[in-house]
């Protein structure tokens, strides 16, 4: 019986034709200059301005003479012997403790209160996160109005009550102002710490019969400690540079007792004493950077222990 030899004939394979001059997506380079205008610009208003910020406390730099002379550690002793840079250390930490303290406790009671996916819920979300999307300096100005001896809060309350006149609860009230402002923002961090929570750790705690208090104790808490990390870090740092609010509610008094580090530079660069003020800010990101370091450190170490 013949074989019976069957050949197919494959058709040649014609591929397009590459068009000349153009090179494969890989090889395309684009010019450095490109980023020049963003460089240029990055490094005009915030990389020249700092390096230049240890230099100028060290100088005579004034609105009152031409020329800039280095003095050493003159700038440091002045602010240090008229009792300025005690009075704005203790003012500026002690405002960062209460504004830390105000927004992760305001920001955590609402994660709690709305954590529920609920149509209510997720409305309150919204109106709660709204100050965070408002300018601090209106928000400081509308609590200005209100709390003014003459505003609404005393007109309602039938009261004569001098809130941002007194120099010791002053502080009290503008750093509540603070926490209000940005408790929007811890709420959103503590919610998503609680919803990433696995539900499984819950139901054994219910059936082992913890109750709320100590199910949020025992489980939720030690689960919210990358939550806490970042929220208290953010609102300790932020509120120590702090500015706008204090500035539009009080101005720095009554009495100096709201003049925080960055209320003494304005005040001081403002009388055209630029080196002074230079080095309190030098002081400030001294300060910021001693604090922050060891304040991260310890959290990170809490984290891995729970």
């Amino acid at each position: 019986m013949a074989d019976t030899v069957v050949r197919t004939e494959h058709a040649p394979v014609t591929r397009a034709p590459k068009k000349a001059g153009r090179l494969p997506r890989a090889a395309v380079h684009h010019p450095w200059w490109f980023a020049l205008p963003a460089v240029v610009v990055f490094a005009g208003f915030f990389l020249v301005p700092n390096l230049l910020n240890f230099y100028y406390p060290f100088t005579d730099w004034s609105s009152y003479h031409a020329d800039i002379a280095f003095t050493g550690l003159d700038n440091f002793r002045t602010i240090a012997d008229d009792g300025s840079l005690l009075r704005a250390l203790r003012t500026t930490l002690l405002y960062a403790l209460l504004a830390a303290l105000f927004q992760n406790g305001f920001g955590l009671a609402l994660a709690l209160l709305l954590e529920a996916d609920t149509r209510f819920n997720r409305f309150f979300r919204a109106v709660f996160f709204l100050p965070v999307l408002i300018s601090a300096l209106a928000t400081g100005y509308v609590f200005q109005a209100l709390l003014d001896q003459d505003g609404a809060v005393n007109s309602v309350l039938g009261t004569d009550v001098p809130w941002l006149g007194s120099t010791t609860w002053t502080l009290v009230v503008v750093t509540l102002i603070h926490g209000w402002k940005w408790m929007g923002l811890s709420m959103l961090i503590y919610l998503a710490g609680l919803k990433g929570v696995p539900g499984d750790m819950l139901e054994a705690a219910r059936m082992d019969g913890a109750g709320p208090w100590r199910t949020f104790w025992s489980v939720r808490w030690p689960m919210l400690a990358p939550a806490v990390t970042f929220n208290v870090t953010t609102a300790l740092i932020g509120s120590m540079n702090t500015f706008d609010i204090v500035q539009a509610t009080t101005g720095g008094g009554p009495a100096a007792s709201t003049e925080v580090f960055n209320i003494y530079m304005f005040r001081v660069f403002g009388q055209g004493l630029y080196a002074q003020a230079s080095a309190m800010s030098l002081v400030l990101f001294l300060v910021v950077v001693a604090v922050a370091i060891p304040l991260v450190v310890g959290l990170r170490r809490r984290e891995q222990m729970l």
